[in-house]
């Protein structure tokens, strides 16, 4: 399975660059045709976490993945699945 990481701990509080990175991984997994990304906004107080909530949620963004899974083990990692036969 292919698959990259993204760790938002070390740009928490950087609002604007949170997207960037979010835009980022999401245009190189379609590159890559990856698997999956898994993105770690951390546990902290949830608020970065609903931030990238809310961004894989927009209507544009939505019809670029296929699922989007939160990890019910680990509350501070969410993972984005691409099926690129149903995505192209």
């Amino acid at each position: 399975m292919s698959f990259e990481k993204l760790d938002l701990h070390p740009i928490f509080n950087k609002g604007g660059q949170i997207e960037s990175e979010l835009k980022r991984i999401l245009n190189n997994a379609w590159a890559k045709k990856l698997d999956f990304i898994e993105i770690i906004p951390g546990k902290g107080s949830g608020q970065l976490k609903e931030k990238v909530l809310k961004f894989f949620n927009q209507k544009d963004i939505r019809q670029k993945y296929s699922r989007l899974d939160v990890d019910n083990k680990n509350f501070g990692r969410i993972f984005i699945y691409f099926n690129w036969n149903k995505l192209e």
